[in-house]
């Protein structure tokens, strides 16, 4: 990596964002070493046409008014599907990430290795479509979460989440979670928010600090880490498994104008929130992590019942041919380009 400007000055916020001043710890969090990039202002990011950079058009999105919808994506199937439906960000879940290329449980099992490649084939069906990954902890120390920034830049992803839990993590809408110290917090942001600024020509990649401490030491310890985090360079803050309106609303305005995301999976912690709703509560970005696994195993169960007891796939296949089905997957498009190059591969198909 080659060496990043300093954007950290010394700022010293006041002691009721401390939940417990007494402790040493927390009295050397309320002296931080606050992050401003004026390059990164959304200010900058108001005017012109949407960029065909992801992370470049993330930004734009966040400067700009109306709530970023982002389903969650589990491989490219899926992907497809979401930008035909016209979505204009996609999330890559975690949850869903580790389900259908690994077949298990959101326990910390997959790797970055598993994510950035999955990455990589997502960004690479619309180079110009910005995705949010999540990035888990960051898979190690500051090291380890700066390799991690910089592999899932280069994959194109627009932006990561790193999150509170400790290494051996699970999903954000289980119970017996277990945080790390809100140093180590700050510590992981501010390795990732580095890690950015040194990749060269100015990286526009943004970083998503979560804290998943609501459902382990309340509210306001979530929203005093999420504060640090922001004085550490989060782009935006992510409060996992808020179980209210009411607690979404407080999050918000204790955060303005820092840009809040709330995630949504049914049958989790958090109430189903409409996008519609939870642009009215103020978040600026909702994710439907399982929005497209969940779905799937259902239909996935319901055509190998069909097929165990029909013996055929006529059923499930809902008049679906081969043809239509690639279709979907961008046919059209591998045959224009080779028409276009010359080729006649394609010229009955």
């Amino acid at each position: 990596m080659s060496p990043s400007l300093d954007f950290f000055t010394t700022r010293t916020t006041t002691t009721t964002e401390v939940v417990n001043p007494k402790l040493e710890a927390q009295r050397h969090l309320a002296s931080v070493a606050s992050y401003y990039n004026a390059r990164l202002d959304p200010a900058n990011y108001m005017d012109g046409p949407l960029s065909t950079n992801p992370a470049t058009r993330l930004r734009q999105l966040l400067a700009r008014p109306g709530i970023i919808t982002a389903p969650g994506i589990c491989d490219g199937i899926s992907a497809r599907c979401a930008i035909e439906a016209g979505f204009e960000c996609l999330y890559q879940s975690g949850a869903a990430t580790t389900a259908s290329r690994l077949g298990q449980p959101d326990l910390a099992i997959a790797t970055l290795n598993d994510f950035t490649e999955a990455a990589e084939m997502v960004c690479s069906i619309d180079p110009t479509m910005p995705v949010i990954a999540d990035a888990d902890t960051g898979f190690g120390g500051p090291a380890n979460i700066a390799r991690t920034v910089t592999r899932y830049a280069r994959a194109g992803v627009a932006g990561l989440h790193i999150e509170d839990q400790v290494q051996t993590k699970r999903c954000g809408h289980l119970l017996g979670k277990q945080v790390v110290s809100r140093e180590e917090f700050v510590t992981r942001i501010r390795a990732a928010v580095l890690a950015r600024d040194q990749i060269p020509g100015g990286s526009d990649f943004v970083i998503i600090g979560r804290t998943d401490s609501a459902q382990v030491l309340g509210m306001d310890e979530a929203i005093a880490r999420l504060k640090l985090a922001a004085d550490a360079g989060a782009d935006v803050c992510f409060i996992e498994g808020v179980k209210t309106e009411q607690l979404l609303k407080k999050t918000v305005a204790a955060l303005a104008p820092q840009p809040v995301l709330v995630n949504v999976i049914s049958g989790g912690l958090t109430p189903s929130f409409t996008y519609k709703q939870a642009e009215a509560m103020g978040a600026k970005i909702i994710i439907f992590s399982l929005v497209s696994c969940v779905p799937m195993l259902h239909a996935v169960r319901a055509a190998m019942k069909s097929l165990r007891e029909t013996g055929t796939d006529f059923g499930s296949a809902q008049g679906m041919g081969p043809r239509e089905f690639f279709e979907v997957m961008g046919l059209n498009d591998v045959v224009t380009l080779d028409s276009k190059a010359g080729g006649n591969a394609f010229v009955s198909i």
